[in-house]
């Protein structure tokens, strides 16, 4: 039983990861049909940042808030700079510029910080909460609560503000919203800046479990894009279904078959689920409402 739920709380502790890195794709396709490949790289810089402001002396607090800023300001700059003179290229060459993004970004924080593992110290101290034998670290709870407010917040504002309601007229028909005086420009800015910072806050929750160094993107953006899929993409709640989907998935085939396929268990879990529902397990309903 220990065994079993320790396996539980690393897969929903993984998965509450991946989430959050799905939430950011869900966000940028339903505004832009876009999928963003870089969106791993702002987990990444959120990571980073925070470790090394804190390590120049901020407090935890406030070298977080510096990194999510930095993630969102990122995101800004990868819309003005690359999506928005492509906006008249095809969905695939957006596709190609956003992880053509990503290798920069990954680029320049080796450059500008280092190659090093960076941590930061966990936000309710080292002390394990046991549980039936299991144990549990404090940062997966605010890793999983992270997961649930941001999924909470983005529904809100999708579903119950003017700003969500001209995103999903963007996406359903960037010409007739500009029409009736949204300004899509800035919308699908928004979206990059929304999407950066929750891949900031990501990071921010992650590292003192984890770890981070510049290259860890590649692999989180891989996986966050499976779990969207799985979810169904578009749809906020799929993505997060998707992600603890896929992180119990992977646990449980690292602990019980082998460690060794650890990393190919969100795609497979992916070509599975895509098999038998091509929108993913919730996407249907999503699809229809954008």
């Amino acid at each position: 039983m220990a065994e079993f739920l320790q396996f539980v709380f690393s897969g929903l502790t993984v998965g509450a990861i991946y989430a959050l890195v799905a939430l950011g794709f869900t966000l940028i396709y339903n505004a832009s049909r876009v999928v963003n490949f870089a969106q791993g790289e702002f987990v990444m810089i959120g990571g980073v940042a925070t470790a090394v402001l804190h390590t120049a002396g901020l407090p935890l607090l406030v070298a977080a808030a510096g990194a999510v800023a930095i993630a969102g300001l990122a995101g800004f700059l990868l819309h003005q700079f690359a999506i928005k003179p492509a906006r008249d290229a095809s969905i695939a060459a957006l596709i190609i510029i956003t992880m053509g993004a990503s290798l920069l970004l990954r680029g320049l924080t080796q450059l500008v910080v280092d190659k090093q593992i960076h941590s930061i110290p966990a936000f309710s101290g080292e002390a394990t909460i046991e549980v039936l034998g299991a144990t549990l670290q404090p940062q997966t709870l605010w890793v999983i609560g992270g997961s649930i407010v941001v999924l909470a917040m983005l529904q809100f504002l999708l579903n119950r503000t003017l700003v969500g309601q001209a995103l999903q007229a963007v996406a359903a028909n960037p010409l007739a919203a500009r029409l009736v005086g949204i300004k899509v420009s800035a919308m699908l800015a928004l979206a990059f800046v929304i999407s950066a910072v929750i891949g900031g806050v990501g990071g921010v929750l992650v590292t003192p479990i984890t770890l981070t160094r510049y290259d860890v993107g590649t692999v989180l953006a891989l996986k966050g894009f499976s779990a969207a899929m799985v979810g169904g993409m578009g749809s906020p709640l799929g993505a997060v279904i998707g992600g603890l989907f896929v992180g119990l998935l992977e646990s449980f085939g690292a602990g019980y078959v082998s460690s060794t396929y650890k990393d190919a268990v969100a795609v497979i879990a992916m070509l599975v689920v895509l098999m038998v529902a091509p929108r993913g397990l919730i996407g249907h309903r999503s699809a229809e409402r954008v």
